[in-house]
């Protein structure tokens, strides 16, 4: 016997299969599961005095992530004394959100920690 709904005045309850109802309720959840979207935080590395070419081409694979649905980490990492350099890595950082606003928008902007700044852009739904 299994109460169907408590709240109801009197109880409503059934006399069912317990095993049956237990695998039912297991199904419901894994179809939940697997109807639920899962986030994927794709990460792309820059460096501070990146040339023209290589910025197009990782930015090429930012537009291809974020028109999958999924996250994209842009990284600029400082080496050694390139960390003089803090400047250019946010205007790299800022050059590329502004080149994928039409497909993601940033959802935090430029923050250094440590020898490496970083950025996160969603994308659009």
């Amino acid at each position: 016997m299994v109460e169907i709904s408590p709240s109801a005045n009197p109880p409503v309850c059934r006399v069912i299969d317990y095993q049956k109802f237990l695998y039912e309720q297991k199904k419901k959840v894994k179809e939940m599961k697997a109807k639920s979207t899962k986030i994927v935080v794709k990460e792309i590395r820059l460096g501070p005095q990146i040339d023209e070419h290589d910025f197009n081409f990782k930015l090429k694979h930012a537009i291809r992530f974020l028109q999958e649905g999924n996250k994209v980490k842009v990284d600029v990492l400082f080496r050694g004394r390139t960390i003089i350099y803090k400047d250019q890595g946010e205007t790299q950082l800022l050059k590329f959100a502004e080149a994928l606003l039409e497909y993601g928008k940033p959802e935090m902007l430029p923050k250094l920690e440590g020898k490496r700044m970083m950025m996160i852009i969603a994308p659009k739904k």
